[in-house]
Parts: C-alpha cells; sequence; structure tokens
C-alpha cells in the first residue's frame, strides 16, 4: 500500500536521537512523520507505577519466574525490575544471533530509552575526536571540538544539564543549571583525591540531565531516585516530557508507533531516497511512505539493520556498505568492574532525599606524560551512602532494642564502578542473520563482537587504579570485583556507521549524510568515529541538532 502524502522529512525511532531531530527539523517548518516500531507510551498517563509506593507492587520490585524465562537478556544484569519490565522489548518476539556473547538492551516504545537511560551528560573534548588520528586507529573523527561546541551548549540549554563547572579541559564545561550536592563522604574523598594527587585527579557531582530548576513546561528532580519508572514532574530530559511536545506544539508531526522500517527506498534515478517501508507490527501490512530527507535514528544497531537491509539491488551489502565498513567497529564502554568500602567518621552525618545522581571521577590515564601499555582511558562513576534499616539482622538484637536500632541508619560506603574506552575495531561486527527470524519474519541480527587486548589490558588497571586510590584516601574493608563484560552491557553501543574524511573508509560524512545518499542521515550512535569513555548522549543530542540544521538549509537550497 502507498500513502501519496509527501513529507518534507521522516524520523525514524523517537528516542534520543529520534526526538531531537522530530524537534529540530519541525521547528524549523518541515513537515515530519515519526515512526516508532513499538507502541505508543504517553507522559504521565502510561508511567503505571511512578505513582504509587515501592512496596505496593506485587512482588515488592522482583521479577516473576516468568519474566526470567521471557527477558533472558534483560536478566544478565541489573535491569530487571518489577515495574518497567513491560518498558523492555519482547525478546520472543524480537530474537537477535550471538556469535560471541552480547547483551542488548531494547526498549520498543513511543520515547525508546529515553525512559531508561542513566541520564549523566558529558561533552567529548578534542582528546578524543583527535585520539584515532594520533594514535593511528580506525579513521579520523570528520569534525572537532569547536565544529560541536555550540550544539552542545545549544541542546543543554534546552534538555536541562545540571552540573558544576569544573575546569577540567578534557571534560569541557556546558551550559549547566545549579549541580546537585555532593554529600559529606563525597565531599571529603574529593578534597582528599585532589591533596594526595596534587590536583591531577577530581571527584566532582555528576552532570546529569535532571533540572536542579524549574524550566518552561517542566519541573524540577523531585530527589525520589525512580526516574525510569517515568517522571510525572518531567524532572528528567526524555522524548515524552522535552522534544516530542515541542514538536507537536508545530503542528507540523505526525506520529505514527507499531510501525517497523524494514528499508530505505532508494531511487537509483535520483541516487536518493524517496522514503522508506513500513511493515505495520499489529496488521502485518506494508506501506510505503514518501519524503525528501530521511534521519534515521533507530539507535545504533537497528539503524544498521535498516541500512543493511536497504537498496541491496545497487549494494548486495546494503545502502551505505561501499566502503564495506558499515555493521563494523562496533563499540560500548566496558564495565562491570570496580572497588567498595566503608567509610568512618561520618556517624551523626546524613543527606537530602533519593539523589538522582552520583559522582563521578573524570579520565586521568594516558594524559600529559601518564603513559600506559594500553591506548585511551576510563572514568568511574558511584556514590557514598549509609545503610538502612535492613542491614540490621533480627536474630542479633530483641524487642525494643532491635527496634530503636532500626530506626537508625547504619555506616557509610562507598563504590564506583569504571567505564572503559573500547576502541573502534573492523573485528567487531553486526550482521544480518538470514537463518532466523522474528515474529515478522524479517532477519535478524548476528552479533560478532568481543572485547580486545587493548580493553583487557584496560580492565586490570581500572582495578588497580580504583583500589589505590580508596586505600590513598582512607576508605576501609575495600572489596573489587570484576564480573566480566559481554558486548552491549553497557548499553552504549556504537558504531556500525562511523562518520569519516572518505567515502572510500567510512559511512557517513562530516554532516552525518550517508556518502552514498545524501538525503539520509544517520544520528544515532552508529554514527561514532571513536567512544571515549564518557556516556555519549548528550553528543547524539547534538550531533542531531547539527545535521538537523544542515540538512534544511541544504533542503532550502535545493541541494537535497
Amino acid at each position: 500500500m502507498n500513502n501519496k502524502t509527501v513529507y518534507d522529512a521522516i524520523v525514524v525511532g523517537s528516542g534520543i536521537s529520534g526526538g531531537w531531530a522530530a524537534k529540530e527539523l519541525t521547528e524549523k517548518g518541515m513537515k515530519v512523520l515519526l515512526l516508532e516500531r513499538g507502541r505508543n507510551f504517553e507522559h504521565i498517563k502510561d508511567y503505571k507505577s511512578a505513582q504509587g509506593d515501592p512496596f505496593s507492587f506485587p512482588h515488592r520490585g522482583k521479577t516473576t519466574l516468568e519474566q526470567q524465562k521471557n527477558y533472558p537478556v534483560i536478566h544478565r544484569g541489573w535491569a530487571a525490575h518489577e515495574p518497567v519490565m513491560d518498558y523492555w522489548a519482547n525478546e520472543k518476539d524480537s530474537p537477535y544471533v550471538e556469535t560471541k556473547p552480547f547483551t542488548w538492551w531494547r526498549s520498543y516504545q513511543m520515547g525508546g530509552r529515553s525512559i531508561l537511560w542513566g541520564r549523566q551528560s558529558y561533552r567529548l573534548s578534542d582528546l578524543d575526536f583527535e585520539a584515532n588520528e594520533k594514535d593511528g586507529i580506525a579513521v579520523d573523527w570528520p569534525i572537532r571540538y569547536k565544529d560541536i561546541s555550540p550544539w552542545y551548549d545549544y541542546v543543554e540549554k534546552f534538555a536541562g544539564i545540571s552540573g558544576a563547572k569544573d575546569g577540567i579541559a578534557h571534560l569541557p564545561d556546558g551550559m549547566f543549571l545549579p549541580p546537585m550536592d555532593l554529600n559529606c563522604v563525597e565531599k571529603d574523598v574529593a578534597a582528599r583525591i585532589k591533596t594526595h594527587y596534587k590536583n591531577e585527579r577530581h571527584l566532582i557531582i555528576g552532570r546529569t540531565a535532571n533540572l536542579t530548576a524549574a524550566i518552561p513546561g517542566r519541573t524540577k528532580c523531585q530527589f525520589r531516585n525512580r526516574c525510569w519508572e517515568g517522571c510525572i514532574f518531567g524532572g528528567y530530559f526524555s522524548t515524552q516530557s522535552s522534544t516530542l511536545p515541542a514538536a507537536l506544539q508545530t503542528g507540523n508531526l505526525t506520529v505514527r508507533p507499531f510501525s517497523i522500517v524494514t528499508q530505505i527506498l532508494y531511487d537509483k534515478n535520483t541516487k536518493k531516497a524517496k522514503g522508506v517501508e513500513v511493515l505495520d507490527a499489529e496488521t502485518n501490512q506494508t506501506y510505503e511512505f514518501n519524503s525528501k530527507i530521511v534521519f534515521l535514528c533507530a539507535s545504533a544497531l537497528n539503524s544498521a539493520w535498516v541500512l543493511l537491509n536497504s537498496a541491496k539491488d545497487i549494494w548486495p551489502g546494503g545502502l551505505g556498505s561501499s566502503s564495506n565498513e558499515l555493521g563494523h567497529n562496533v563499540m560500548d564502554h566496558h564495565y562491570n568492574l570496580g572497588c567498595s568500602g566503608t567509610v568512618d567518621g561520618f556517624e551523626d552525618k546524613y543527606y537530602y532525599g533519593n539523589r538522582a545522581n552520583g559522582f563521578y571521577i573524570p579520565r586521568f590515564v594516558n594524559l600529559g606524560n601518564d603513559k600506559r601499555d594500553y591506548l585511551r582511558g576510563f572514568g568511574f562513576q558511584g556514590s557514598a551512602s549509609r545503610s538502612g534499616w535492613s542491614g540490621n539482622i533480627p536474630e542479633l538484637g530483641i524487642g525494643g532494642a532491635f527496634k530503636e536500632s532500626i530506626t537508625e541508619p547504619g555506616g557509610w560506603s562507598i563504590g564506583a564502578s569504571g567505564f572503559g574506552e573500547i576502541l573502534p575495531d573492523h573485528r567487531n561486527k553486526v550482521s544480518l542473520d538470514l537463518n532466523m527470524k522474528d515474529k515478522w519474519g524479517l532477519p535478524v541480527l548476528n552479533m560478532d563482537a568481543e572485547l580486545q587486548e587493548n580493553e583487557i589490558k584496560m580492565r586490570k588497571d581500572i582495578l588497580t587504579e580504583i583500589k589505590a586510590m580508596f586505600e590513598a584516601v582512607g576508605v576501609k574493608n575495600i572489596h573489587s570485583w570484576d564480573s566480566g563484560h559481554a558486548m552491549g552491557h553497557g548499553i552504549h553501543e556504537m558504531g556500525t556507521a562511523r562518520m569519516g574524511r572518505s567515502e572510500k573508509t567510512s559511512v557517513l560524512n562530516s554532516q552525518n549524510q550517508v556518502w552514498d545518499c545524501k538525503n539520509v542521515f544517520v544520528t544515532d550512535g552508529a554514527c561514532m568515529t571513536s567512544s571515549a569513555c564518557q556516556n555519549p548522549s548528550l553528543t547524539y543530542m547534538a550531533l542531531t541538532a547539527r545535521a538537523a540544521d544542515f540538512a534544511v538549509t541544504e533542503l532550502k537550497k535545493g541541494n537535497l
């Protein structure tokens, strides 16, 4: 079935990148069709558990045996939690193949993972944009910090990023709302780190997309720390609370859920995309929607899937495959390791509320004169807190004494997890697997990616450094852990359609255009040329806003 409407733009995916694309394009006067493969999901109305008490959940937050059976991937980590299980993609309907272990976190609903993300928001710097060229790894980024800096400013102002101006050269400051506070133990540890390491290492409050002051249409964070159930106050940035309302307000947006984009429709005569093919997830009907430009924002791996499945009569490897890099260079951030311990001397102190944030220790290795036996670096995310009543053992108390003991908080502890950079590597790839099909008869992705030697060396150093740091500042009873890392588990999948300076070695140019089809833009994690060690979502926002501005300008000039 063909739809006769020709939109100015089609946006594929409604998560962080797709929401931004919809906002920017509609506000610039474009008539936009936003396609989401999953269900509709409305702000406030569909946050079913957000206003209830945690103890009111039937299973007190635990998942059922049936959920454990139906969501085996989500149960590999920390994300299996009763109130949000139906926020995750149905793994039976949407399977994938693991040639090598790969933990793929997917949320197929309006807003995608913008409801569920961790909200840590950091800029990349020229240390990151120049790293590939200096290290002789993969290909050079086609942009530098000066190219994206004004777009970081732009998206931070709208999204609402709270943080402190810390003056760290390789972690640029931004347009911040007032920072949240470190608690008393974190402040003490931060001061000790600063002194011991002669101001070469820093423990700072996290820079987070949680409001510390109200902005139009949204109320500041209420310190409930139940963000991923959905925030009825709009206290953190999501498609639902921020970009979607802005796009809808223009009157230029059409939203279509349950729309699985199966391919970008390529016209070999014009050498442009003319739209997309959509499989209705509810009716199994096939539709074509036409547009002048396409923004592919389905998340790194799903965007790769769409490209791999498009224009195969022209390029057997898919649209954008002429460089032989499409689907390759899969990246993530490796973690699942760190240290924890106890801190004495603050038994008369506590903190306010449930802060939806923690501290951040920015990268400090392979900087200046510091040289390691591996490339790039890592940061740490963590927090200090006091244990509650559940730390008491009833068998060791009785009667009134026990009742009194559980009204007092326990001791202080501190913990930090490392997040390390994964290098782009052609060997790490995804591809279409024609032997397995999903619920709709479509081929699925085959994951063939793993940590390489550089990351394995780095992981040893991560544990050594955090343990030494905690020892240096007086943390006691230190316990370290490393539970291993399968690719994808960091939830920051990147690569597969990297930006570059040449169509012979990359999928996208400096404006996020597909070299082989200039009216298709890819602005989610697929576009990343390297991963840095910072959380990447803020960079997706900035690149999307930048690409949308370029696309509209070029469209008006008649160049697209």
